[in-house]
């Protein structure tokens, strides 16, 4: 996995902590950045790229699970994995049902932390992908005119041209001709299958 475009962010309140992984994390090739508080990390520009939060779960001020919250309610991207000192298995619990990647028990392995910060990456890139993804279909399918949305909505749903000019009461060549624009404006008719998820029915 190339580690471009991505970034690990250490959020502890433990100077030490942050110290000793900034350095296990770019010994391992990862862009790493340190904050002493939830609050510092959500004052940070904005990376445009994958992000992995490696996250202390008890820290002054905002929790990590508070933060882990705050995060999903503006639909971040940021992967997490957690860091605590106590075996708190109802937190860790809570935490991977809201999609936390890991929860590791202080003192962790540090091939434990990297394995899970490569997870983490990946399921961020992936979560990237899938949005950037969406934001290009709903573009192409603003480009459509009502009838050609009309058409699209009984394409994706699996209608021959024959069935969907029996819907629309109109000629089947008109819809060759409607759905051959909508293929253009879209792309390919195998991309156009990832449309379904964003057409009422």
């Amino acid at each position: 996995m190339s580690k471009a475009n991505k970034l690990v962010c250490v959020v502890d309140d433990d100077q030490s902590v942050r110290r000793s992984l900034g350095r296990l994390l770019k010994s391992a090739g990862y862009a790493a950045e340190t904050f002493s508080s939830a609050e510092d990390y959500l004052a940070r520009e904005i990376f445009e790229g994958s992000i992995c939060l490696v996250l202390d779960v008890r820290m002054p001020g905002l929790k990590g699970p508070v933060l882990q919250e705050a995060l999903e309610k503006r639909g971040a991207c940021e992967q997490i994995v957690f860091l605590t000192g106590h075996g708190d298995v109802p937190t860790a619990t809570r935490a991977m049902k809201q999609g936390a990647v890991d929860f590791l028990t202080k003192p962790f392995d540090d091939e434990e932390l990297i394995l899970a910060v490569k997870r983490a990456l990946e399921r961020a890139e992936e979560q990237l992908r899938r949005r950037g993804e969406r934001r290009e279909a709903r573009r192409r399918m603003e480009k459509l005119t009502p009838r050609e949305f009309e058409v699209l909505r009984f394409v994706v749903m699996g209608l021959l041209n024959k069935q969907i000019a029996a819907e629309l009461h109109t000629a089947e060549k008109t819809i060759k001709v409607h759905r051959g624009r909508v293929m253009q404006k879209l792309g390919s008719v195998g991309a156009n299958v990832r449309y379904d998820r964003y057409i009422p029915h």
